[in-house]
């Protein structure tokens, strides 16, 4: 290329520094879900990440946005966003992760290296490090998300009683970590697995990465004792989806920083949380904690009988509303039909929603969410069968926007009435 026609090229190109200008209508008019072929839908369904969670506030995606023209350190603003994260829920310190999966393996892994720098660009190669090595916790609170402690190379050993426990404890224990959505199951309850850990000088963790509402969950387990508590930012919070939150003692989040980017050589290196998210997980729990949470649940509640009253009275159908104890505390609306009256099943009801105009995602079993895996119908095998010859759909309110029930209880009504005899 000449010098005459790299000058012409340059002349179409933006000035150095410049910010290239697109009108905003453009941006704005712009369907991409349409151009592309994605399906949206009305979710009834709740806040699964195979849904992509959930709709962050408009206040959020402000944040995100204006955030996004501008350079800063990210320690700065995981130094600053931590010290007004940590006030709003009564820790000691706090940290915004790539999710609760995130903060489940930097948590440990802080527990692992401490400041230790040698340490931190071991992991997960523990062998002849010195560096413990086991996590414990309940038969019942070894879910599939446990494999975030994996990560750091660590195992798990479970127990079911506290004599278990006593017995387990070695040199080589890390942790002694809690599930919270199936504290019910296991036979040692919070205070004394906290207890536990305070008698033996060794660090409690909490997973609460869906236990809110209610709200009071997010001081709750500080409260309480637990150095360590794992949530989830992008559900009832309603921050970025690909954002958590890891809470706790002062030295432990110090030493997940060590561990966390934007440091090199860590084994958590891909958990990368960039400015804006950070900031937009603050800004989501700030609102978030500003709610009128009575107001909020009585139009929760408003939307589900809504969706009961239109279908009722239909012959063969009965419904039913239950506020699940733990988990995502809201109401649910369990829908059940007389298959000799409505020839359907729960599955074929939930792909003629999903499959209609607009589409709508509800579920068809009475499985509580986290049974459910990375796509609709992927389970559990040990829960599979609970699906085998289902009646029945379940729907939730909290993530509808305002409106969308009166669509939900038109589509099921009319499925209802198309499958009756």
């Amino acid at each position: 290329m000449n010098r005459r026609e790299l000058l012409k090229g340059l002349t179409v190109l933006p000035l150095a520094g410049a910010t290239p200008q697109v009108p905003q209508s453009t941006i704005r008019e712009r369907d991409i879900f349409k151009e592309l072929g994605i399906r949206t839908f009305i979710n009834a369904a709740g806040t699964l990440t195979y849904m992509s969670g959930c709709i962050m506030r408009d206040e959020v995606v402000e944040v995100l946005e204006s955030t996004s023209h501008h350079f800063c350190m990210i320690d700065e603003v995981q130094d600053k966003v931590g010290e007004r994260i940590a006030q709003l829920v009564h820790s000691e310190a706090a940290m915004v992760t790539c999710g609760a999966f995130s903060a489940m393996t930097l948590g440990l892994a802080g527990i692992l290296t401490g400041l230790d720098v040698r340490k931190v660009e071991q992991l997960p190669h523990l062998a002849g490090t010195g560096m413990k090595s086991e996590v414990i916790c309940q038969k019942s609170h070894n879910e599939r998300y446990n494999h975030a402690f994996l990560n750091t190379g660590c195992t798990i050993v479970e127990v079911e009683t506290v004599e278990d426990v006593e017995k387990a404890i070695n040199e080589k224990t890390a942790l002694l970590h809690f599930l919270n959505i199936v504290s019910n199951a296991g036979q040692i309850k919070h205070e004394e697995w906290v207890a536990l850990g305070k008698k033996h000088n060794i660090p409690t963790s909490i997973d609460i990465a869906a236990d809110v509402p209610p709200v009071s969950n997010l001081w709750k387990f500080n409260e309480m004792g637990f150095d360590l508590v794992f949530i989830s930012g992008g559900k009832a919070i309603r921050g970025p989806q690909s954002a958590g939150i890891l809470m706790g003692r002062k030295d432990l989040i110090a030493a997940a920083r060590l561990n966390s980017p934007p440091r090199g050589f860590t084994v958590a290196r891909g958990h990368k949380v960039n400015k804006e998210e950070i900031l937009g997980m603050y800004v989501a729990l700030e609102k978030y904690l500003s709610n009128d949470h009575e107001k909020e649940w009585k139009t929760w509640e408003n939307r589900i009988a809504h969706i009961q009253n239109a279908v009722e009275g239909l012959k063969g159908v009965t419904t039913k509303i239950t506020v699940p104890e733990l988990g995502n505390v809201t109401p649910v609306l369990t829908i059940n039909w007389d298959d000799t009256v409505v020839k359907l099943t729960g599955r074929q009801l939930r792909d003629r929603l999903r499959d209609g105009h607009p589409s709508i995602e509800a579920q068809f079993s009475g499985l509580p969410l986290y049974h459910y895996q990375a796509g609709s119908d992927s389970i559990d095998p040990a829960v599979a069968e609970t699906l085998k010859g289902g009646n029945l759909v379940r729907v939730t309110a909290w993530m509808l926007q305002p409106g969308e029930e009166k669509i939900v209880a038109r589509r099921i009504k009319e499925e209802l009435l198309t499958a009756s005899v």
